[in-house]
């Protein structure tokens, strides 16, 4: 009797600490601590570059990919969206050195000023950002002085991202729509 009342408990503990394992291995969410990811102290990090939005002449960088009825009747062509790869370079010169590209698109999203929606990751190509992406999400109202856009995130260098990128126009040609923006962006991550 005794050892039937034994393997009951041991069958019945094994039963029990099964369904807890099953349990605890299928959960959705849990909490951890950064050093679990091999995450050290968050950094602050200053970047700095010029933006070339080129979308004239036989080789443009930023392509208008859809538009709305009214786009073309519109004073703020509301409605377009354009599909960007933008060089990124250390100086206003198109021809200074590349550090990455913008990829992503904008979007006219203002019936009443130039203003756009930004959705873009800026992938950085040289030293130790090398690979490393920022994500841009937010509104660029393009002819005020200096535009502020969130960080929401990155990849690489720059995992858990967040900050923001100033941006001020550098030379815009009204002919051909062809700008240089100079951005600082301040960005936190690990």
């Amino acid at each position: 009797m005794a050892l039937c009342t034994a393997k009951l408990i041991i069958s019945s503990l094994l039963f029990t600490s099964t369904i807890l394992f099953t349990a605890n291995s299928h959960t959705f969410s849990r909490s951890l601590l950064p050093e679990e990811l091999g995450l050290k102290k968050e950094k602050l990090s200053h970047l700095h570059f010029y933006f070339h939005d080129i979308v004239s002449g036989r080789n443009p960088t930023a392509v208008r990919v859809a538009e709305a009825k009214m786009t073309n009747t519109s004073t703020t062509a509301f409605g377009a969206v354009v599909m960007i790869d933008d060089p990124l370079t250390e100086g206003p010169e198109l021809s200074s050195k590349i550090v990455g590209r913008a990829q992503g698109l904008y979007a006219f999203a203002s019936l009443s000023e130039i203003g756009l929606l930004m959705v873009q990751n800026y992938f950085f190509t040289e030293g130790k950002c090398n690979g490393s992406t920022l994500s841009v999400l937010g509104r660029n109202a393009v002819f005020s002085g200096v535009r502020e856009m969130p960080i929401v995130g990155g990849s690489r260098l720059f995992r858990f991202a967040r900050g923001y990128a100033q941006a001020k126009t550098h030379s815009l040609d009204l002919q051909t729509g062809d700008a240089v923006v100079e951005y600082n962006v301040y960005v936190f991550h690990y």
